[in-house]
């Protein structure tokens, strides 16, 4: 099999394995199998043991300057911490439909932040994107009805949004970092830091999670969150833009709600009401103009 073709596959199991992880973290919440800042502390503490082995498997001697520990300490903070804390949390409020759309507008967010950050030029598309990225988000978090695992949906957006936000400048300050060391020892560390700092949110939610009751189905989904989901989604990502660049591995993005609308309407029972195409609309569009004006630009 050829590279391209391998790298094509893993991007596509990338988003598929996080379409898959949003159901079964809203399975495992919703059933009160686990909550979420519990089932974060798992999911980071595994990913760290992993992250570990396949360094101790090819281990890579990289010096990281001091210069930069303040700016790797940053990234585990927003990266891990403040992302994945409140994106689980957020998850298991609102709708899993709901949290890959508002999450696809990190792109837009990323755009604005480098300008506010990077001093980067803000032409026409990239505010026509974020006016539609923002109506989108609008549409998605005021036309809800709330019920079943549904409830307190407006909250659950806001913890969506705002780990959204804080992907975004994650995204923005690891990208000098993974330019300069080796990706994957990067992120060991991130890991390995934001490990850490969630330690005092989900450990008592982790002591309290009654394993007895879990059975073949929950340990199952349980792996696919913490494997797939998280350890196998990155390095295939990772792959996927090595070989075909990083434009191709965003363009996969899209298929995201694709997979995540049809696992939540099979297993979760969830609705795609109007309003909810209305708003991928809008956020796709927003999507689209803000890449546009990069290429244009």
């Amino acid at each position: 099999m050829k590279s391209t073709t391998k790298a094509h596959l893993g991007l596509l199991g990338t988003n598929l394995f996080f379409a898959i992880n949003l159901s079964a973290v809203k399975y495992l919440t919703g059933n009160n199998f686990m909550q979420p800042f519990g089932m974060n502390l798992v999911r980071v503490g595994v990913s760290v043991i992993l992250f570990w082995l396949l360094f101790l498997m090819k281990p890579v001697k990289v010096k990281i300057d001091k210069a930069d520990w303040p700016r790797i300490i940053l990234c585990a903070l927003t990266g891990v911490a403040i992302n994945q804390m409140l994106f689980l949390k957020g998850l298991s409020l609102t709708y899993s439909i709901h949290a890959v759309l508002l999450m696809l507008t990190t792109p837009i967010l990323i755009t604005i932040i480098a300008a506010w950050l990077l001093k980067e030029k803000i032409n026409i598309y990239k505010v026509a994107g974020l006016a539609l990225g923002i109506s989108g988000a609008v549409v998605l978090i005021t036309a809800h009805k709330s019920s079943g695992l549904g409830d307190n949906v407006l909250l659950g957006d806001i913890l969506v949004i705002i780990n959204a936000v804080s992907y975004a400048i994650y995204f923005i300050i690891v990208k000098p970092l993974m330019l300069k060391y080796n990706p994957v020892n990067i992120i060991r560390w991130v890991f390995t830091i934001g490990l850490v700092m969630i330690l005092p949110f989900g450990w008592g939610e982790f002591t309290a999670i009654n394993w007895s009751s879990f059975g073949l189905t929950e340990y199952t989904l349980l792996g696919l969150i913490v494997i797939a989901g998280t350890f196998l989604a990155y390095l295939f990502n990772v792959y996927g833009i090595k070989v075909l660049g990083a434009s191709v591995a965003g363009a996969y993005m899209y298929s995201q709600p694709v997979f995540a609308a049809i696992i939540a309407m099979i297993f979760l029972h969830e609705g795609l009401e109007l309003y909810k195409i209305i708003a991928a609309l809008l956020i796709f569009t927003g999507v689209y103009l803000s890449n546009r004006q990069k290429k244009d630009g």
